[in-house]
C-alpha cells in the first residue's frame, strides 16, 4: 500500500475536478478525500496499492476533467495518512 498527500495548482476549482477525481479514484479502487483549499488550489490523500496509485497520479496530473489544467502537483508520501475506507468529496 502507498499512501500519498497532494496538492494540486492550475485551474482545479469550479471545474468538476474534485468529482472528476472521486470517479478515477472509484474506478482504481484508491481510498481517500480530495477538496478545495482557500488558495485555490486542491488537496487530496489518497490510499492504494502501488500500480493503482500511480495510474491515479497519472491521472490527476493529466487532469481529471476535460476543463481543468494541472500546472504543479507536490507529492508527498505519507504513512501516517488514515486507513481510509472509501472515497470521499470533502468541502
Amino acid at each position: 500500500m502507498r499512501k500519498v498527500r497532494m496538492n494540486v495548482q492550475g485551474r482545479v476549482q469550479g471545474v468538476g475536478f474534485r468529482y472528476m477525481t472521486k470517479m478515477v479514484a472509484d474506478q482504481l479502487q484508491i481510498n481517500g478525500t480530495v477538496r478545495n483549499e482557500d488558495d485555490g488550489s486542491v488537496s487530496i490523500e489518497a490510499v492504494g496499492s502501488l500500480d493503482a496509485m500511480d495510474a491515479f497520479i497519472k491521472k490527476v496530473k493529466d487532469s481529471p476533467t476535460p476543463s481543468g489544467r494541472v500546472t504543479y502537483v507536490d507529492i508527498q508520501d505519507d504513512p501516517l495518512i488514515e486507513d481510509y475506507t472509501s472515497f470521499k468529496v470533502t468541502n
